[in-house]
């Protein structure tokens, strides 16, 4: 009777969906939500405003300031997307701004938090593009002990298999259908 006990008591699944804003990261976001959903998990929506750069040369302050409140902006923005997206499908959402190297930082809230997955996007840059600018994703795949989900922006069907039921999509909600 003690073991039921114990499986109940499990400790709730963890998934970190990490955006940077873009239109390519709501599709990531979408993959991250449906997991979170078919697992049952607590979603970290974390968007983090690069202020490395910031450091490395000589601005004004104003500029600084006002880039960073517009970073700031589309950070809240972003995280409260998936919010919202995650408290549609019933699932617990935090969001989270974070300041720093993204990947880093993203590394740093996950071992913090004991998140269970990671799940962030890939623009699927290569060579010199990828070199010069350095890939978020890829640092947090190489240095993650977490397991890590990366993706590219996906084109959205028209019905999806989801948690052994099938949905349709139509204009933007998702129907369940009976099979």
């Amino acid at each position: 009777m003690e073991e039921r006990s114990e499986l109940k008591s499990k400790p709730q699944k963890r998934v970190l969906i990490a955006t940077d804003g873009s239109k390519a990261s709501e599709c990531v976001a979408d993959l991250g939500v449906e997991i979170a959903r078919c697992i049952g998990a607590k979603i970290y929506a974390v968007y983090v405003i690069d202020i490395t750069f910031f450091d490395s040369i000589l601005m004004d302050e104003s500029w600084v300031k006002n880039t960073s409140e517009q970073f700031e902006k589309l950070g809240r923005e972003s995280i409260c997307c998936i919010e919202e997206s995650a408290r549609a499908a019933g699932i617990e959402a935090a969001p989270i701004l974070l300041k720093g190297n993204p990947a880093e930082k993203i590394l740093d809230f996950a071992e913090d938090q004991k998140v269970d997955l990671i799940v962030v996007g890939s623009t699927g840059k290569s060579g010199a593009e990828r070199f010069m600018l350095g890939s978020v994703s890829e640092k947090v795949v190489r240095n993650s002990k977490i397991p890590v989900l990366v993706t590219r922006e996906r084109i959205k069907p028209d019905k999806f298999f989801s948690c052994g039921h099938e949905y349709e999509i139509n204009s933007t909600n998702a129907v369940y259908r009976e099979p």
